[in-house]
């Protein structure tokens, strides 16, 4: 599977499924940044590779995604169809403790 395709069915699942943005990340001057930025409803910011189902992730995309965890980000890497599943599974359990909290938060 090309590294495109994993791009374009985790853009397409997260806007979809989960009415959440999926923004191609290009930073000049910083290689080795994630391949994408995912913003869900409620704030939550996720920072995401995409590489091909054999890719590996170079030394400098991990040093950049160790920079981004360093500061509180959360950083995923997605090599696979079910990679992209698996993340907007977890995603979704995100959502629901975001939802679940704003309404406890009303009820007080």
């Amino acid at each position: 599977m090309l590294e495109k395709n994993i791009e374009f069915y985790l853009k397409t699942r997260v806007e979809k499924i989960l009415k959440g943005k999926c923004y191609k990340f290009i930073s000049p001057g910083s290689n080795g940044v994630p391949d994408r930025i995912v913003i869900l409803p409620g704030g939550k910011v996720y920072f995401v590779e995409t590489k091909q189902e054999k890719g590996k992730l170079r030394e400098l995309q991990k040093y950049r995604h160790n920079e981004i965890k360093d500061l509180g980000g959360r950083v995923f890497s997605v090599f696979t169809y079910a990679d992209v599943v698996k993340f907007v599974d977890f995603l979704k359990d995100e959502l629901n403790e975001v939802h679940s909290k704003t309404i406890s938060e009303q009820d007080n």
